[in-house]
């Protein structure tokens, strides 16, 4: 009649021997909506961190289509621009250029982001502005282009910008209700993200929908313009090197794909599968490959993502093993439905 708590999704081998495994959730959901595979407890709540970005861009799209969608805060959210909103870039120049492109269009300044300052994520950038002598800058860390679109969508609605990140803000209870819409179950918990914004907590089952909800929307909707975003501008998701959502939307078009910090990660399907992970232990290096494993599992066409289900473990700078899905299926059942 107990449940057992996680199921191991992954394991890391180094010269044959395993070095270590990685617990967590994982559920998959088929083109119907239906639950196809679960493993560990997937209707328990977890914070879904940066993977809840596309539900928050959603929020300020919505809320700018209601200002006018031909205006200029409507023209600007657009694009590449809709898809760094989306997105947790890495602070590239060209990432910099479309979030000051949002805050004009919000007609603020840099100092009105209230994401901490940080240096870039991408290392030649940050190589490169420590040698010229800059410092920490609020607009290359990697939230920025989401909190400028939140300054964007207060700017749209006349609602103040000062406090924007206050659950109670018009802007944040729009997101709430968004998000619980998009996911199809209420907001499980508010808490405060790494960036200082609200975070709303789902169960892994509610994320998944989410993304489902994402490419399956009718063309032309506001999630549907998420999706395409997302999809069409996957650097602006990540970034141009290295980057796992960029890479795994690269390898599969039409996928769409967001992970967060602390071992989260939500992908679906064009053909309308959906998955959502999260690893208990916090490390994301293995979400990718187990996601693609669960997909795989669950039917989904992901062969063209083949070298993103191994993670090289390296010993001397040469591959000495992998991070590899080892999923167990049976850890989301009850001891009763094992036993029948």
């Amino acid at each position: 009649m107990t449940t057992v708590p996680y199921a191991e999704l992954a394991r890391v081998t180094r010269s044959g021997f395993v070095e270590s495994r990685h617990l967590g959730s994982v559920v998959v959901l088929d083109p119907s909506g239906a639950v196809a595979l679960r493993a560990g407890v997937p209707d328990e709540p977890v914070l879904p961190r940066s993977t809840l970005k596309p539900a928050q861009a959603l929020a300020c799209l919505t809320a700018v289509d209601a200002a006018g969608a031909g205006s200029p805060a409507g023209r600007a959210l657009t694009g590449a621009a809709l898809a760094i909103a989306a997105g947790s870039h890495t602070g590239d120049d060209r990432h910099v250029a479309v979030v000051r492109d949002l805050l004009t269009a919000a007609g603020l300044g840099e100092d009105a982001l209230a994401c901490p300052p940080d240096w870039p994520e991408d290392e030649p950038t940050r190589e490169r502005l420590i040698r010229a002598g800059e410092q920490r800058r609020r607009i290359r860390m990697n939230c920025s282009g989401k909190h400028a679109a939140m300054l964007l969508a207060c700017a749209a609605r006349s609602w103040s910008t000062h406090d924007y990140l206050d659950p109670a803000h018009p802007l944040q209870r729009h997101t709430a209700a968004a998000v619980a819409r998009l996911a199809g179950t209420p907001v499980a918990t508010v808490a405060v993200d790494g960036c200082g914004a609200p975070l709303f907590g789902l169960p892994l089952t509610g994320l998944a929908r989410a993304f489902q909800a994402l490419v399956r929307a009718e063309p032309g909707s506001p999630e549907a313009r998420v999706a395409e975003a997302m999809r069409r501008y996957p650097e602006h998701v990540g970034g141009w090197h290295g980057h796992p959502n960029t890479d795994l939307m690269r390898a599969l078009p039409g996928v769409l794909a967001k992970g967060g910090a602390e071992g989260v990660l939500g992908v679906a399907t064009p053909e309308g599968y959906a998955v959502a992970v999260k690893v208990i232990d916090g490390s994301p290096r293995a979400t990718t490959a187990i996601a693609l494993s669960a997909l795989a599992a669950a039917g989904a066409p992901v062969e063209g993502a083949g070298e993103l289900r191994r993670v090289p473990v390296l010993g001397g700078g040469e591959p000495v093993g992998a991070v590899t899905a080892a999923i167990d299926w049976t850890a989301g059942r009850t001891r009763t439905e094992r036993e029948d």
